[in-house]
C-alpha cells in the first residue's frame, strides 16, 4: 500500500439520502440558515466514527437531489480503517441520524447510506476491510477543503469555544475539539473525553465537574452515594474496592453528604480532565437518580437543539 516514509491519504465519497419525503437533505443544505446545522451534524458524526474530529477531513459537501454528496479525505491508514469499521457496524448511520435529529429538532431523521471510491462501491465488499483500504488509498484527493467548508468550521469552532467558555470549562480551546466520542458512551468505555452526549433525547454539552456539581450531587444523592461510586468504580481505579466502603468508615461520623462528598472528590482528583458531567450522569441513570440528572443538568421541558 503505502510506503513506510509516504503519508497515507485516501479519499472516498458517502451519499446520505433522507428516506423521508418530507424531509430532502440538499434542500436543507442549501438553506443558508439550516447549513450550518446540517454540517455541524455531519462533523460530529464522522468525528464520533473516528474517535477524533481531525480523523477525517470534509473537502466539500454535494448537492445532488435527493442526495447530499459528502467528499471525505483521510490521512491516517487507521483512522480509515475506524471509519470503515464504523460504517459496517452501522454505528455511523445512527450518529448521523441521531445528530441531524437534534442540530434541525426535528423528530427523527431516517437515512439511507452508501459508500463510494472512485468507480467502486464500497458496500459490496465491507467485510473485505483491506480491500476497502486499498480502494480508498488508491483515489487521492483532487482538492483542497472548499472555501464553504472552510467558513463552516471556524464558525463551528467558533461556536464550540463559547459553549465551552459559557460552561466555565477550565483551559479549553477550539483545539478541544480534537476528541469526540459517541453520542451514546457506553458505561466504563475507554473512548476519548466526549464532546457532547445524549440525556433524555437532547443534546448536552460535555464538560468537567464543578464545584456547584459536586455540591448538589453531595446534598442531594443521598444513600446512593456507594451505588453511584460503584457505577462509577468501572472506568475508575481510584474507587475500585475496598475504598468506598474505607470511605463510608472514615466519614461516618460526619454524615452522608461528607461522604458523599467525598467520594466524588477523589472521582475528580483521580480522573482530572476526565472526571466529566457525562459519566456523572451515566451513572446516575444506571442507579434511578434522574431527578438528580435533570438538576445538574439545568433541564427543562421546553428546552430544544436548534
Amino acid at each position: 500500500m503505502a510506503g513506510s516514509s509516504a503519508p497515507w491519504i485516501g479519499s472516498a465519497y458517502l451519499f446520505l439520502q433522507s428516506t423521508c419525503k418530507t424531509i430532502a437533505l440538499p434542500a436543507l443544505y442549501e438553506s443558508s440558515q439550516k447549513k450550518p446545522c446540517v454540517f455541524k451534524a455531519l462533523k460530529l458524526a464522522l468525528a464520533d466514527s473516528t474517535g477524533s474530529v481531525n480523523g477525517v477531513d470534509m473537502l466539500k459537501v454535494h448537492c445532488s437531489h435527493p442526495h447530499l454528496i459528502v467528499q471525505l479525505k483521510f490521512c491516517k491508514q487507521e483512522n480509515c480503517r475506524r471509519f470503515l469499521r464504523s460504517y459496517r457496524e452501522g454505528a455511523l448511520q445512527k450518529s448521523l441520524q441521531s445528530h441531524l435529529q437534534l442540530s434541525l429538532a426535528t423528530t427523527t431523521v431516517p437515512l439511507k447510506v452508501e459508500l463510494k471510491a472512485g468507480s467502486e462501491h464500497l458496500d459490496k465488499m465491507l467485510k473485505d476491510e483491506d480491500h476497502c483500504l486499498e480502494c480508498i488509498y488508491r483515489e487521492k484527493p483532487d482538492r483542497l477543503p472548499d472555501e464553504e467548508i472552510t467558513e463552516l468550521e471556524k464558525g463551528l469552532k467558533s461556536l464550540m469555544l463559547h459553549q465551552n467558555i459559557n460552561n466555565n470549562v477550565a483551559g479549553k480551546d477550539c483545539s478541544s475539539l480534537k476528541s469526540l466520542s459517541r453520542p451514546y458512551l457506553p458505561q466504563g468505555s475507554s473512548l476519548p473525553t466526549q464532546l457532547t452526549f445524549i440525556f433524555q433525547g437532547q443534546q448536552f454539552d460535555n464538560r468537567t465537574i464543578t464545584p456547584d456539581d459536586h455540591q448538589k450531587f453531595a446534598k442531594s444523592v443521598s444513600k446512593k452515594w456507594k451505588q453511584v461510586g460503584r457505577s462509577l468504580q468501572k472506568s475508575c481505579r481510584a474507587l475500585r474496592d475496598p475504598a468506598i466502603d474505607n470511605l463510608a468508615l472514615e466519614y461516618d461520623r460526619e454524615g452522608l453528604y461528607e461522604q458523599a462528598y467525598q467520594m466524588l472528590l477523589r472521582f475528580i482528583q483521580c480522573e482530572g480532565k476526565k472526571a466529566t458531567i457525562a459519566r456523572l450522569i451515566a451513572a446516575l441513570e444506571e442507579n434511578g437518580l434522574v431527578s438528580l440528572a435533570e438538576e445538574l443538568l439545568g433541564l427543562h421541558p421546553s428546552e430544544d437543539c436548534s
